[in-house]
């Protein structure tokens, strides 16, 4: 069993920051890559930042300039700081890890439940 844990979701003013934090948890062999989605309502969930296990990052434009996503391989946690935010990155940010449990098997996607993150006055 492999487990995504996130934290650090909340609400803040337009203009302002937070951090989220994911930490994966159980049976792992490896993570190659991990990422932060997000979802907001009557939309379809879109990625927000990845990175690979080799420090290679990708974002989406939308956010390019104001959240830096890191991470911590000797810990398997994934961080995105989040800043200058916008009430249109209001969403549901969900944590997403692609998991080898056996050495030498494919990997698989693993996702966190999802934390909330509102930006609003």
């Amino acid at each position: 069993q492999v487990q995504l844990v996130e934290s650090g979701g909340g609400l803040v003013q337009p203009g302002g920051s937070l951090r989220l934090s994911c930490a994966a948890s159980g049976r792992i062999f490896s993570i190659y890559r991990m990422g932060w989605y997000r979802q907001a309502p009557g939309k379809q969930r879109e990625l927000v930042a990845a990175i690979t296990s080799g420090g290679r990052t990708n974002y989406a434009d939308s956010v390019k300039g104001r959240f830096t996503i890191s991470r911590d391989n000797a810990k398997n946690t994934v961080y995105l700081e989040m800043n200058t935010l916008k009430p249109e990155d209001t969403a549901v940010y969900y944590c997403n890890a692609a998991v080898q449990v056996v050495p030498g098997t494919v990997y698989n996607d693993r996702w966190g439940q999802g934390t909330q993150v509102t930006v609003s006055s």
